[in-house]
């Protein structure tokens, strides 16, 4: 039983952090394909907003590393 829990808060550490990501991104996204229809000249900047949430999953892992050590 203790391992079942233990494998299921390093899923949700996962598993959360990626659906938060996934919804970040999805906003960014959106937001800087209209931003660059406008200004072309931001490209750099929203490349560096789209990673940024990407970190928020590494950190899952992380957790989840953490959890199962």
């Amino acid at each position: 039983m203790e391992k079942g829990l233990v494998a299921l808060g390093a899923a949700l550490a996962v598993g959360l952090c990626a659906l938060a990501t996934g919804f970040a991104q999805s906003k960014i996204g959106s937001a800087a394909c209209g931003a660059l229809a406008e200004r072309p000249e931001l490209s750099g900047t929203m490349i560096i907003l789209l990673a940024i949430p990407e970190t928020m999953v590494l950190l899952g892992f992380v957790i989840a590393y953490l959890i199962l050590g």
